[in-house]
């Protein structure tokens, strides 16, 4: 791979021993928000660490003041609301979060500052959740006419209904406490320890029997696939209406 290619990567990956690998997203000035290649990278790097011998355990977390804003808004205006075009997206949306509650290795999801929509339904694909003092969650796919089509799957069985439809119907931001009472966040870390805190959780696990975690999280998350057609069918007709097409050109036209 060219130097130019790997400069242009939306993950960069570090062995820090022990078995674990710290994963970070690194398109900073973005947000480390979510366009296709970032979704194509999600895929890749879950698929290698989870056949790779030598990895036990992931922590996942992101650079700057983001853990992910969610989906790039430009790709959101380059679908134009096109169902044709954005069913397959969705499907490759889907996979690639699949791919992270799927991995052979258990990911640490180790959230820093901003983490909307899609940074929340990444945190909800991860094994465990931990949290820095400025995270901040929300799903904010309803202020653009959408709905967030994985976390309405996911986040009842981690939350329950009554937290997910508290989120997901008023597109509020709330802070790592609640997310703990949630049930989503297992523990808050000052933001300079939250990393290291998360390493220390993954290097633990990593001291286990790999056969014995890996089986564990495979039975764990028996099941989780289903539901998303459905969803997929109902986020893309959404896609589909005025409602998202106005929001999205207002929010492009602010810059």
């Amino acid at each position: 791979m060219n130097d130019e290619r790997m400069n242009d990567r939306r993950f960069r990956i570090d062995d820090v021993g022990d078995g674990v690998r710290l994963v970070t997203m690194c398109r900073p000035a973005k947000l480390n928000a979510m366009d296709r290649q970032w979704f194509a990278e999600l895929t890749e790097w879950t698929s290698e660490l989870g056949e790779a011998s030598d990895a036990r355990a992931v922590v996942l977390t992101g650079e700057g003041r983001a853990f992910s804003a969610g989906g790039d808004i430009d790709m959101f205006a380059d679908l134009d609301g096109d169902v044709s075009r954005v069913r397959p997206h969705l499907r490759r949306v889907y996979e690639a979060f699949h791919h992270v509650e799927t991995c052979a290795v258990p990911v640490i999801g180790a959230v820093n500052g901003i983490a909307f929509g899609g940074g929340t339904e990444l945190a909800l694909a991860c094994d465990i959740v931990v949290a820095g003092e400025s995270a901040e969650f929300s799903f904010k796919e309803v202020t653009v006419g959408l709905m967030p089509g994985y976390g309405v799957i996911r986040a009842p069985e981690v939350m329950g209904r009554h937290w997910t439809r508290y989120l997901a119907l008023t597109g509020r931001t709330v802070g790592p406490r609640t997310m703990e009472r949630a049930g989503l966040v297992i523990e808050t870390f000052a933001d300079e320890l939250l990393v290291e805190r998360a390493v220390a959780m993954a290097r633990e696990i990593a001291g286990f029997s790999t056969l014995g975690v890996r089986v564990g999280k495979s039975f764990i998350n028996r099941d989780t696939g289903s539901g998303y057609a459905e969803s997929v069918e109902a986020t893309a007709l959404l896609f589909d209406t005025d409602d998202h097409r106005d929001a999205v050109r207002a929010f492009v036209s602010r810059g």
